[in-house]
């Protein structure tokens, strides 16, 4: 799997402002022939609706034909995921722009041991799984993980208790970068509830712009924080499990993860908190854990 690796996933920077993607999606979309875009929400990447196609707009690191094959390579292993539009992919000037078939959610409760069963399949197949040129790095990769950098950057906006809290947390769990390569497997890198989308037919896992290669927990640890950290339904990663076949709420690398996603997950919002609002009262929610506040409400996703 070596020559898979590179030294960044897919996408790990934002895809900026709509004053940058507005003008971007009108283009591709006159490019690929499609309606007038319409902004359907941003993160990383912005989604815009032109009627039945999604245009995915985002900073990536490969070529959008990529994420397409990644896909139909996906669905070919039982993988459900989202279809991608054949030849409606492109640069367009410092961004990239792809099309998938839009999929209108069902009003239904996301079937989570269809989900297991998905990621089952996903950490059952071999390297050959990956186009050649979409990265599938090591997580030691990703930004939001490298913690004393953080820490450095960020410690002066944290109060002392809770940055102790947090410091102990990365002290605590510094092995787990050493044993990234033990039965090590191609990862989703970002399984969550945001990234499932339940259909009248099941769920579809979305957003492979994190695709990693780790150990198994690496796609079990933020579910098994869910229900204590974030509010989730206690049986949630009980049915992953099922029907991953597998339950690592005992496993020691599983567990590391799983804290040290929340410390990511406190940092990245303490960082955004500093230009916004939201985000900075988002943050002192996290941070009060952090401090050990036996009555710390749990954490919102944005």
């Amino acid at each position: 799997m070596a020559d898979r690796v590179a030294a960044r996933p897919f996408v790990d920077r934002p895809v900026g402002p709509a004053s940058v993607t507005d003008p971007i999606a009108e283009e591709a979309a006159r490019a690929f022939g499609l309606a007038t875009p319409i902004e359907l929400r941003r993160g990383m990447n912005a989604l815009y609706a032109c009627d039945g196609i999604v245009l995915r707009v985002g900073d990536t690191t490969a070529p959008g034909t990529r994420a397409h094959e990644l896909a139909a390579r996906l669905g070919e292993r039982g993988v459900p995921v989202v279809d991608g539009i054949d030849g409606l992919a492109g640069r367009f000037g410092p961004l990239t722009v792809t099309a998938w078939r839009r999929v209108e959610p069902a009003p239904r409760p996301t079937d989570w041991e269809a989900v297991g069963d998905a990621i089952r399949r996903l950490h059952d197949s071999d390297a050959s799984l990956v186009p050649t040129g979409y990265p599938c790095p090591s997580p030691a990769t990703f930004p939001w993980w490298h913690f004393h950098d953080l820490v450095a950057e960020l410690g002066a906006h944290i109060d002392e208790l809770a940055l102790s809290g947090l410091t102990a947390a990365i002290e605590r769990h510094a092995g787990w970068i050493d044993r990234l390569t033990e039965g090590a497997v191609v990862c989703h890198g970002d399984v969550h509830p945001g990234n499932v989308l339940m259909t009248d037919t099941g769920p579809l896992v979305i957003d492979w712009d994190l695709l990693c290669t780790a150990p198994r927990g690496w796609d079990h640890a933020m579910l098994t924080t869910y229900a204590e950290r974030w509010g989730g339904d206690t049986s949630v990663y009980p049915a992953f499990a099922a029907g991953y076949g597998m339950d690592l709420r005992d496993d020691s690398f599983t567990i590391a993860v799983g804290q040290l996603r929340n410390v990511a997950a406190t940092l990245m919002r303490v960082r955004a908190g500093l230009t916004q609002p939201a985000a900075a009262a988002e943050a002192e929610r996290r941070l009060r854990y952090w401090r050990g506040d036996p009555d710390a409400p749990v954490w919102r996703a944005q």
